[in-house]
């Protein structure tokens, strides 16, 4: 009888919050202005893999997956003019870390993704870099915490991929010589 009533409340409990939902790939695109790059990067970049996402388990909490993060950075990179489908440039993108809050009102979650941009050419690694991301979705974004948490998530990855735009556009390539600006 007991756990007939326990199960009675969860089920309300799932019902009037709803399931859980990941991330979509659509609101983790990067949409700001369009930035100056070098012109070995411009039309010359592949996203090669994307890894260490997790899928969304509805009866849980909102994750990040491959496949979403991999659509959005395709997508924020074709925007940016520097995604190509060969490119001499490869992108991997490691999801380090999505960092959530288990409860509260205010719910920040960042994101800690590794970026490895390689040369095809001659195998030189051109950019190795971590960036973490925070993001907070508030009562006022969503008042369902589930929906809370799903906006966090993007927020985070959108944020995460600005990072890496900022960080592509202070590349400076040239011949034998791979460095960020200073």
């Amino acid at each position: 009888m007991r756990n007939a009533r326990i199960l009675a409340v969860l089920a309300a409990l799932l019902y009037l919050t709803g399931c859980a939902s990941g991330a979509q790939m659509g609101n983790m695109v990067y949409d700001g202005p369009v930035k100056a790059y070098d012109t070995a990067l411009e039309n010359n970049v592949d996203v090669t893999s994307v890894s260490g996402g997790e899928k969304t388990n509805p009866a849980w909490t909102s994750e990040i997956d491959n496949d979403a993060f991999a659509g959005a950075l395709k997508q924020t990179l074709q925007k940016q003019g520097l995604l190509s489908g060969s490119g001499r440039y490869q992108l991997e993108a490691l999801l380090l870390e999505v960092d959530q809050p288990m409860f509260g009102l205010d719910f920040e979650v960042t994101t800690r993704v590794k970026y490895i941009l390689t040369d095809r050419d001659n195998g030189a690694v051109v950019l190795n870099e971590t960036i973490a991301a925070p993001y907070t979705a508030t009562v006022g974004d969503a008042f369902v915490a589930i929906k809370r948490l799903r906006l966090a998530n993007e927020g985070s990855g959108k944020a995460n991929i600005q990072g890496l735009v900022e960080k592509l556009s202070e590349l400076q390539i040239q011949p034998g010589d791979i460095s960020l600006a200073q």
